[in-house]
């Protein structure tokens, strides 16, 4: 089965069950903006900034998942790509910059609070944001879909959603071991996560040029050319703009002062902070 079919039966009979992902975005937006809501309603302020982020990345998720990339009109591997880049790389960027823990913390009452912060200190959220295994797990997933019969399965409907589920999850623990802005009892050093971010642009090259080299079973050359280009130089913007995030980070922790616009963006160290601070 081509990538070519894919796209065409994700907007042929299956559609129904595609369309079913919309939904808990649906609920993520109303969340949101109900936290924002109340917020205001407390006379707290709440950044405009971040809640676009919220919203794009939202928009891009079912962009990559439902809209026109998974559509004939822009079948094929590049396709797939453009919306994988969406999904996997841009939105878990916009999510961890919207800042969502942070705008739970301060809406929540205190024992919703507490069980939050319980669960983010828990071992699962410890081993699941350290950089090199979320690195690691990302990295792979990628590896296991374009070089194994994962990819054949990943044709039919349902297992392309799920697949593009898997992929955003991973994208967004990646993100946030790397440069998440929300409370983060476990967040590694500096170091370790530029360390880690500079090895897994260079993993991602590597994926690329053997895309570009061997394409997945039933996609043609060119389509796998153009494929693989968009994931090396897509990826490459994301990656950059991690980079001058968490060069940010670096300078602030430095004692240095930053832009005002940067400056605003500083969040609470930590996540008993923003308990104690709304009890």
């Amino acid at each position: 089965m081509t990538s070519a079919h894919v796209h065409a039966h994700s907007s042929g009979g299956a559609d129904g069950i595609l369309w079913i992902v919309a939904v808990p975005f649906a609920v993520a937006i109303i969340c949101y903006a109900a936290g924002v809501a109340i917020q205001r309603r407390r006379g707290r302020k709440w950044s405009t900034a971040r809640t676009w982020c919220w919203m794009l990345g939202c928009a891009a998720a079912l962009i990559g998942m439902l809209g026109p990339l998974v559509s004939p009109a822009f079948s094929g591997f590049a396709g797939h790509m453009a919306a994988h880049l969406l999904v996997g790389m841009v939105a878990p960027l916009l999510f961890v910059l919207a800042a969502p823990l942070t705008l739970a913390f301060r809406t929540l009452d205190v024992d919703p609070a507490r069980r939050l912060s319980r669960i983010l200190r828990s071992a699962p959220s410890r081993l699941l944001t350290a950089p090199l295994i979320a690195a690691a797990l990302n990295l792979a997933s990628a590896w296991v879909l374009y070089f194994t019969p994962l990819w054949e399965l990943a044709q039919v409907p349902f297992f392309h959603l799920v697949a593009m589920l898997h992929v955003l999850i991973l994208g967004f623990l990646f993100t946030v071991s790397i440069v998440g802005v929300d409370p983060n009892p476990h967040r590694a050093s500096l170091t370790v996560r530029a360390i880690v971010l500079v090895l897994a642009l260079a993993a991602h090259g590597v994926l690329a040029r053997l895309i570009y080299a061997d394409p997945p079973p039933g996609v043609s050359r060119g389509d796998g050319e153009v494929g693989a280009q968009l994931m090396f130089y897509g990826g490459d913007l994301v990656d950059l703009t991690l980079m001058v995030l968490l060069c940010a980070e670096w300078y602030r922790r430095s004692g240095r002062r930053l832009p005002s616009a940067l400056k605003r963006r500083s969040e609470p160290k930590g996540i008993d902070d923003h308990v104690r601070a709304h009890r």
